[in-house]
């Protein structure tokens, strides 16, 4: 990971287009090929990042013809331009930076991966175990079905024979649609389990979430982790 702190604005141009003014920012680069510009504020979401799979391109003003009378050097003050371009779509991030606070690259080696709370993986147990709780006529393909981008918690057929994925948290916020609807764009993409819809299932999920889950056309389950245990006797509850 190449870590760089520079004073630069940033434009995002594509589908969308946003602008960042000159500001001091880390630049996040990773071996992945996604690059992250943060603030120091905003607590762990990136102001603008662009995905992988993207190619990295840093032009030097010295490079870029700058003060040869041409026009085709960069902006006056700009040291160099990175332009980070998709590699599936015309998007691309422009970041043009006017002076280096530091520069350092680590090799952080391969990561072991998300290891899950108590509660979070005795839910995707239970749920495993008692799989009708999503609806009648659910049986299950397999727990932490692997992926190329990471595990599906649980990979399950309906009633009808169809595929569903369930993406499981304790408090299910955007982010959590955000992974599910990643999975599903990849599982959908193998001919065996096309097509694949998704469940977002949690003890709480906040209203956003579901607003968002709604409109990507995947279903919200709020568990009972007491029930699921069988220690919560619901029909004996007055509320």
């Amino acid at each position: 990971m190449r870590l760089v702190i520079a004073r630069c604005s940033v434009d995002y141009e594509g589908r969308l287009k946003a602008h960042l003014p000159l500001a001091t920012r880390l630049l996040l680069v990773k071996a992945d090929g996604s690059v992250l510009v943060h603030s120091d504020g905003g607590s762990y979401k990136p102001l603008n990042w662009m995905s992988p799979p993207a190619t990295l391109r840093i032009t030097p003003a010295s490079a870029a013809g700058a003060g040869d009378g041409t026009g085709a050097g960069l902006d006056e003050g700009i040291v160099e331009q990175w332009t980070v371009q998709s590699a599936k779509t015309d998007d691309r991030l422009i970041v043009n930076i006017y002076e280096h606070l530091h520069d350092s690259s680590h090799e952080l080696g391969v990561d072991p991966g998300l290891i899950k709370d108590g509660v979070e993986a005795d839910l995707q147990r239970l749920l495993a175990e008692q799989i009708e709780t999503l609806g009648a006529g659910y049986t299950l393909i397999r727990r932490e079905y692997a992926t190329a981008i990471g595990p599906v918690d649980i990979l399950a057929r309906d009633a009808s024979g169809a595929t569903v994925a369930v993406e499981l948290k304790r408090r299910g916020d955007i982010d959590g649609v955000e992974q599910l609807t990643r999975y599903l764009e990849l599982l959908n993409r193998d001919p065996l389990l096309a097509p694949v819809r998704g469940i977002f299932a949690a003890q709480q999920i906040k209203p956003q979430a579901r607003v968002l889950a709604t409109d990507r056309g995947i279903d919200c389950v709020t568990l009972d982790y007491d029930a699921l245990r069988g220690v919560d006797d619901s029909e004996s509850r007055l509320f």
